[in-house]
C-alpha cells in the first residue's frame, strides 16, 4: 500500500496572474473613488492662479508689466492671448513692451497683424523692439526692419529715424535693458561687454546684425557686406558672421578684404566665413574637424 504523499494542492493556490489581476482592480477602483477629489483640486489650483495673475494685470507700473509677461508661458491658451493683446493697448509703455514680449514667446501666431499695428504707430522705442522681436520670433519679415534700422541708422525705405530713436539708439546702455544688447559670440562677448560701459553703440549695432543673419530681404544682405567695412571691429566680426550664416557665397569677393584686417578677431571671422561660403558654393558638405 502506498503511502499518501501530503502537501498543499498546486491548483489550490492563486497564480500570479489572478493575483496580478485582483491588485490591479483594486487599485483601479481606488483611483475612481478618488479622480473626483483629484479633479477637483487641480481645477481649484488653476482657479487660483488664475486670480493671483488677474490681480496682477489690475495693478500698475512695474506690477503690471511683470504680470503680462509672464502670460507669455501660457502657450496655445486663447485667454491668455487676448489679455496680451488687450495689454498692448496700455498706456503705459514697458506694460505695451511686455505685452509684445509675451506674445512672441506664447507663439501667438493670430497677433502679427496687432504687432504690425503697433510697430507701425508706436513712438517709444522699446515697445518698437520688442514688437520686431516677437515678430522675428513669430516668422513676419517685418520685424527685421527694426534691426536693420539700428545697424544702418536709416529705415528700409530710406527715410530717416525720429530724433527721439536715434537718441535712444545710441545709447547702448538703454539698448541693453531692452533686451538689444551685444550676443556674445566666439571669445569677443566680454571686450564687448566692456565696450558698453564706455558708452560704445557698436555692441548694439553687432547685435542688430546677427539678427538680420536669418532676414531673406537682400537689402540686408548689402547693409551686412557694407558693415564689414565699420570703423568697428566689433560690427565688422559680427557682420562677417551674419554673413556666413546666411549662406550666399556670391559676398566672397565682397568679403576678401577681411583677410587682411588689422584685428585678429576680424580676420579669423572672415576666414571661417570664406571657408564656409566657398564650400556652400562647391556643394560640399562642411567637414568636421576634433
Amino acid at each position: 500500500m502506498k503511502a499518501t504523499t501530503t502537501g498543499s494542492d498546486p491548483s489550490a493556490e492563486p497564480s500570479l496572474k489572478s493575483v496580478a489581476v485582483r491588485t490591479f482592480i483594486c487599485m483601479f477602483g481606488f483611483v475612481i473613488c478618488f479622480l473626483p477629489f483629484f479633479q477637483g483640486h487641480a481645477e481649484d489650483t488653476s482657479d487660483k492662479a488664475w486670480s493671483v495673475l488677474q490681480t496682477g494685470l489690475q495693478q500698475k507700473g512695474d506690477d503690471k508689466a511683470t504680470a503680462v509677461r509672464a502670460l507669455g508661458l501660457i502657450e496655445k491658451d486663447s485667454k491668455a492671448e487676448q489679455l496680451a493683446l488687450t495689454a498692448l493697448g496700455d498706456e503705459n509703455a514697458d506694460v505695451r513692451a511686455a505685452a509684445a514680449d509675451a506674445l512672441g514667446q506664447m507663439q501667438a501666431k493670430s497677433s502679427t497683424k496687432q504687432l504690425e499695428s503697433t510697430l507701425k504707430s508706436e513712438q517709444d522705442v522699446g515697445v518698437i523692439i520688442a514688437c520686431a522681436r516677437s515678430m522675428v520670433a513669430l516668422g513676419d519679415p517685418m520685424g527685421y526692419a527694426v534691426y536693420y534700422a539700428i545697424l544702418t541708422g536709416e529705415k528700409k525705405s530710406g527715410e530717416s529715424l525720429l530724433d527721439s530713436q536715434k537718441k535712444m539708439l545710441k545709447d547702448p546702455k538703454k539698448m541693453a535693458e531692452l533686451g538689444i544688447g551685444f550676443v556674445p559670440f566666439g571669445g569677443l562677448g566680454l571686450t564687448a561687454l566692456k565696450m558698453v560701459t564706455r558708452d560704445d553703440a557698436s555692441p548694439v549695432r553687432g547685435a542688430a546684425a546677427r539678427v538680420l543673419a536669418k532676414d531673406p530681404d537682400p537689402k540686408s544682405g548689402e547693409a551686412l557686406v557694407q558693415a564689414t567695412s565699420d570703423k568697428s571691429w566689433i560690427v565688422r566680426a559680427a557682420a562677417l558672421d551674419a554673413l556666413s550664416h546666411r549662406g550666399d557665397p556670391s559676398v566672397i569677393p565682397k568679403i576678401e578684404a577681411s583677410l587682411d584686417d588689422d584685428k585678429s578677431a576680424v580676420r579669423s571671422m572672415g576666414a571661417a566665413a570664406i571657408i564656409h561660403l566657398s564650400e556652400v558654393q562647391a556643394q560640399k558638405p562642411v567637414r568636421k574637424h576634433k
